[in-house]
């Protein structure tokens, strides 16, 4: 299990974690920060270049989650985090990576106005003992103050919140261990396990009057996607679509309805595998239809009919290309074969693995 803390630069994350560790037992506090530093010790500084957070890097996304794992194999946990997290891609980013390891994560946000915060800051830039001791540390704890703003219409809706102005660290950390205890900061998310080969997976595009294709905001991932997901042992590939159009939107689709459009094959990117992918055509969603769209809260976040354009923003590169591809399929009458996203014979091979 993991508590991760969030909050602001001067929320009192630090403090009330080292106190949460003397109230949960056999808990263990693991500042991912460390990870942060070690990796802008090691990458070479033409990589580094540009770079002004470490969270920035895909390297640091990719190995809090795999930490966190190797850690709670070496002891009883849980783990405390004191984490900023301002971005809610890479929180979905991090978060789906430890649910797909089966790791629970209870999220709790430390809060407090920005005019206390600011006088935390000051306060502890002008200590000569605290680690975010001098100007450097306080300006940047102070440039943040806007993301922070920014960021808590999500924050406060995905964390557990905890008003810190009127607590010590100990009070702090004694509501974090009720709310552990009673289950209150606990993020369900449903991810499926990540894949030990390459899969088959079916996706159903799915239209409105004025052919706009849904896309649907997964939870325990970055960027959109389309329904569907991985075909399972023995299932047919149009009974996936039917089964996660039904999971994943409360729909029912008859599977004698469905078109093909595209085979794709995507090629093993980052800690995912790929293998073969089916794009079909679902039909359209009347307003009647787009009414009864019900979501599972635990794997989506939000739906919208967009634009290939639009799509092009929201997706990766790879799936964004094998949107468009099933479009001019469907417009066609015809099924592409596609390899990373390209049509066979159109330089597939050598197309950019980005998707």
């Amino acid at each position: 299990m993991i508590v991760w803390v969030n909050g602001a630069f001067g929320a009192g994350k630090t403090s009330a974690c080292r106190e949460l560790t003397a109230l949960l037992p056999g808990s263990v506090l693991y500042d991912p920060e460390l990870v942060g530093s070690g990796l802008t010790r090691m990458l070479p500084e033409r990589r580094l270049a540009g770079v002004s957070d470490f969270q920035d890097l895909p390297s640091w996304r990719l190995l809090v989650p795999e930490v966190a794992a190797a850690l709670l194999a070496e002891v009883e946990g849980p783990l405390v985090v004191p984490m900023t997290l301002l971005r809610q891609e890479y929180r979905d980013e991090i978060f789906g990576a430890l649910a797909a390891r089966r790791i629970p994560v209870h999220h709790v946000l430390l809060h407090a106005g920005e005019t206390i915060l600011r006088a935390r800051i000051a306060a502890r830039a002008a200590d000569p003992g605290h680690p975010d001791h001098g100007e450097k540390a306080g300006r940047w704890s102070l440039d943040h103050l806007p993301h922070y703003r920014a960021a808590l219409p999500w924050l406060t809706a995905d964390a557990a919140v905890i008003d810190t102005t009127a607590l010590t660290p100990r009070a702090v950390a004694e509501r974090i261990a009720a709310l552990v205890r009673q289950g209150t900061a606990h993020r369900p998310i449903v991810q499926t396990p990540l894949p030990a080969a390459d899969t088959v997976a079916a996706a159903v595009l799915l239209f409105d009057e004025q052919d706009r294709v849904l896309l649907v905001d997964p939870v325990y991932k970055p960027g959109w996607e389309f329904p569907g997901g991985v075909v399972e042992r023995g299932e047919a590939p149009t009974l996936a679509g039917v089964r996660e159009a039904a999971e994943e939107l409360s729909i029912g689709l008859d599977r004698r309805t469905l078109r093909l459009l595209v085979v794709d094959w995507e090629p093993h990117t980052g800690p995912r595998r790929g293998g073969m992918r089916l794009v079909y055509d679902g039909g359209r969603l009347d307003a009647a239809g787009q009414a009864r769209l019900r979501l599972p809260a635990e794997e989506l976040r939000s739906w919208r009919f967009v634009t290939l354009r639009e799509a092009e923003q929201l997706l990766a590169p790879g799936k964004a290309r094998r949107l468009a591809a099933a479009l001019r399929a469907r417009e066609l009458g015809e099924v592409l074969a596609l390899e990373a996203g390209v049509p066979v014979g159109e330089g597939a091979a050598e197309a950019v693995v980005d998707g």
